[in-house]
């Protein structure tokens, strides 16, 4: 008698708890619909994903049946489609998807990939119990913000992949595709910002997007809310304060980066840079007392003009590019004497460039207390390129806040220098 094979029954009994949690939200969805209207509930779903782990499970010794067994259930589902819509006035094709992407999630872990199959029914749950929310925020969509998710839609999925990513230029200085993502980050965090403040109200909203977008780029937040300041979009005092906690983030960042790449500095430098994070934090919160109450005038459709800024994405691309050549020139003049001086410049537009390749080199390069001074000049360079891109995009008179709370951040870390030195 042949024995169990327990990974085959695994991978089925996996793939039918996928088609039985599909079958749950869409009996849920569907549960004040008449008995006998419904196109599948949760036994049918249950079994879509039943049928698609044996057929997975059997395409390795029984190709022929597995196939037959897929593609009768796949025809099952269109014409119970077909079926249920016949004659009604209004025809939608989620039932339909949702039955072959059950039955898609079946065969994945029938077969054996079960983190593809988990992580794609998960999402589909998620995006089927959603829909009541997709539909209102549909409805709440306007011209200018359809066109704004269609601009970042071109700049982000479709030029960006196509865009070399070898290195070209002078000194091989420029690589098109990282230098788009920058357009791509500031652009997007605009974006994330614009619907954060729609969803969120305009203080929560501000401060989130700030604050996560700042673990990926505070250089890049910093330029999308300068061109919000510029453009009068919102209360300048609420986005100043959220240049100040982004600025707050990208320390603590830092710190985290230096942990994991290069645990030898850390001690130095997160004794300079954490009084820079508290100082900045301090300064979110004294900016926050001066911003305007929610409610109020200038908490309504000023803060949701401006949907998609793209001039300040433009701008610091430039920046980048002229950064980077900058410190491709150094290496090559001054070779591996002119290190320390690289990592600054490199480090001006994105820190966490300078942590990697400090990370990366030999053991015993450079001393603890020496690394810790090496990661601070980047960090101070950054500040002081975000400080400039903020007065220089929205001007003194509207950015004074933020740009202060940056500068008072640099006299902390000058602080926190003299102590390890």
């Amino acid at each position: 008698m042949q024995s169990l094979n327990l990974p085959e029954l695994t991978a089925i009994g996996l793939a039918l708890a996928l088609g039985l949690l599909i079958g749950v939200q869409r009996g849920w969805a569907t549960r004040d619909e008449k008995p006998g209207s419904r196109f599948a509930g949760i036994r049918t779903h249950a079994l879509f994903g039943l049928a698609g782990g044996i057929a997975g499970a059997l395409q390795g010794r029984a190709a022929v049946f597995s196939a037959v067994l897929l593609g009768a259930s796949a025809a099952l589902v269109v014409m119970g489609y077909w079926r249920s819509t016949r004659g009604q006035a209004s025809i939608s094709g989620t039932a339909t998807l949702t039955g072959l992407i059950t039955l898609a999630c079946g065969f994945l872990a029938g077969s054996g990939d079960y983190a593809l199959a988990s992580a794609l029914t998960g999402t589909t749950v998620v995006v089927l119990s959603q829909r009541s929310r997709w539909h209102h925020w549909l409805a709440h969509i306007d011209e200018r913000e359809m066109l704004a998710i269609a601009r970042f839609a071109l700049i982000a999925l479709v030029i960006l992949p196509l865009l070399p990513n070898s290195p070209i230029g002078p000194y091989g200085a420029w690589r098109p595709r990282q230098l788009w993502l920058v357009v791509v980050l500031v652009s997007g965090f605009s974006f994330a910002g614009y619907a954060a403040v729609k969803l969120l109200g305009p203080a929560r909203g501000v401060l989130a997007t700030a604050a996560a977008g700042s673990m990926v780029s505070s250089t890049a937040v910093t330029a999308s809310l300068a061109g919000k300041l510029r453009d009068g979009s919102g209360d300048p005092m609420l986005l100043n304060a959220g240049v100040a906690l982004a600025s707050a983030t990208m320390f603590l960042r830092v710190m985290l980066l230096t942990a994991a790449l290069a645990r030898f500095a850390l001690p130095g430098f997160a004794t300079v840079a954490a009084p820079g994070m508290m100082v900045s934090l301090a300064a979110c919160w004294l900016i926050l007392r001066k911003a305007a109450p929610a409610g109020t005038s200038t908490d309504s459709a000023v803060s949701l003009r401006n949907p998609f800024d793209l001039p300040p994405a433009l701008l610091l691309a430039g920046l980048t590019m002229a950064l980077t050549l900058a410190a491709r020139w150094v290496l090559d003049v001054y070779g591996d004497a002119g290190l320390a001086l690289v990592l600054a410049i490199s480090g001006t537009v994105d820190v966490d460039s300078a942590i990697i390749t400090m990370g990366n080199l030999p053991p015993g390069t450079l001393t603890a207390r020496t690394a810790a001074l090496v990661l601070a000049v980047p960090v101070v360079l950054n500040t002081l390129f975000k400080t400039a891109t903020l007065i220089g995009l929205a001007g003194w008179r509207k950015a004074w806040p933020g740009a202060s709370a940056m500068l008072a951040s640099l006299v902390a870390l000058g602080g926190g220098v003299l102590v390890v030195f």
